[in-house]
């Protein structure tokens, strides 16, 4: 009777471990190549590993033609591309943190804008002033030469004593509306300067405040 039990548990045993040989196979075949189940999770399906992907995964490019191809697919059109193009330039000029650089982004930027966009500043006269200079450098009399640069110098100065005060106003106002920024004094002053010294029609994001309008 020994004998018999010794065999009936000695074919239980080679059962057992047959079994878990095929549940291991099974699991190897299902999982992608290279593919290793971590123990105590079940073995992901091929929707899952293919990360939802329909379809047989599409072999890489093997010539450069054929990657351009490909890449030209995915973009679309040309039509799309400037339509969609053309609706991120209308978002970026009406100030939209998406779109617009990061140096303009956030309720305090957009604050500064509107200050720096409700004055006239002689900061303004920057671009006029730098091509008055451009001009006078063709003009083969000296004295011309000589009143622009002088000219030019006075409306520098002014454009820099006007920039610290402007700077010093907006960084107060800045840190009464905005407790929390964390944004410099020298930073806002530095971002109102830069904006004030555009031209307003090429201010970009542009202006949602008009000249002389009052900004709480």
């Amino acid at each position: 009777m020994k004998l018999f039990n010794r065999a009936r548990d000695e074919q239980t045993a080679d059962a057992s471990t047959a079994e878990a040989a095929e549940s291991i196979e099974d699991k190897d075949e299902s999982a992608p190549r290279g593919y290793t189940a971590p123990k105590g999770r079940p073995t992901p399906s091929r929707k899952e590993a293919s990360g939802g992907q329909r379809g047989p995964m599409l072999p890489p490019p093997t010539t450069q033609r054929e990657a351009a191809k490909r890449a030209k697919k995915l973009r679309g059109s040309k039509e799309d591309r400037r339509t969609q193009a053309a609706e991120r330039r209308k978002k970026m000029e009406a100030g939209d943190d998406r779109y617009v650089m990061p140096r303009d982004r956030g309720p305090v930027r957009r604050y500064v804008r509107d200050v720096v966009d409700s004055k006239r500043n002689f900061a303004g006269l920057f671009m006029p002033m730098a091509g008055l200079i451009f001009i006078s450098l063709f003009t083969p009399t000296p004295q011309v030469q000589q009143i622009a640069v002088l000219v030019c110098t006075v409306i520098l100065a002014l454009m820099v004593i006007e920039g610290v005060i402007n700077g010093r106003n907006i960084t107060k106002r800045v840190r009464a509306k905005f407790p929390d920024a964390t944004d410099k004094g020298l930073s806002l002053g530095w971002y109102a300067f830069v904006r004030s010294t555009q031209i307003r029609k090429l201010r970009m994001p542009k202006p949602r405040i008009k000249a002389g309008q009052k900004v709480d």
